[in-house]
């Protein structure tokens, strides 16, 4: 059940960095890391990390860099989904704050649905600018953050008219609105469905 007001809010613009960790043996599993909101990923540390080092630390058998990221919502709730541990990559203090479910290819990918137990609920203000993806059929997904680890130029500002950069599948489509009405994206008692762009922006499934 979403939270009736937000645990967290002012997040719109916050910076933050995740390390996800692949364990393709025995118990397979990739943890989500994440150091919101114990730093701001500081930006020397974060391009200092190398995968394979981190991995090997971790006695995984892989690890991704996602990021930096900035947060598009304005407020946050959260249900724990997985026990909390906390890592130190590279001088960065992160802690695990969701699975992610092993399907297919565990490489990034574009446009692909992935799965994933955050137990977070989202809350975009009545005023605030979204931006969305729509799906030939007919899903729509809510862009939770944006990325600048492809592209630094990127920016909030230059979302408006992102959808002439993106090399969008046959019969999707991008776009950007104004929300008359808060919108909160509830996904503490479900799976979030999530997907990225070619710039590693994240977005997840509306109702």
């Amino acid at each position: 059940m979403a939270h009736s007001t937000p645990l967290l809010s002012n997040l719109r613009g916050m910076r933050y960095g995740e390390v996800l960790l692949a364990y393709l043996e025995g118990e397979q599993r990739v943890e989500v890391f994440n150091s919101f909101p114990m730093n701001q990923c500081p930006d020397e540390l974060w391009r200092a990390l190398v995968p394979e080092t981190l991995a090997k630390e971790a006695k995984a058998t892989f690890a991704i860099l996602n990021g930096p990221r900035y947060w598009l919502m304005d407020g946050m709730g959260k249900v724990q989904k997985v026990q909390p541990v906390i890592r130190d990559f590279g001088g960065i203090e992160m802690r695990r704050v969701a699975m992610l479910e092993l399907e297919g290819d565990v490489v990034r990918s574009t446009y692909k649905e992935r799965h994933v137990n955050h137990g977070a609920v989202w809350y975009f203000n009545a005023g605030s600018m979204v931006n969305e993806l729509t799906s030939p059929l007919a899903k729509t997904y809510v862009m939770q953050a944006y990325c600048t680890g492809v592209d630094e130029s990127l920016t909030e500002a230059s979302l408006d008219g992102l959808g002439a950069r993106l090399q969008l599948p046959l019969g999707w489509s991008y776009g950007s609105r104004v929300l008359d009405t808060e919108l909160v994206v509830d996904n503490t008692e479900r799976v979030a469905t999530v997907i990225q762009d070619e710039l590693e922006n994240t977005y997840t499934l509306l109702d």
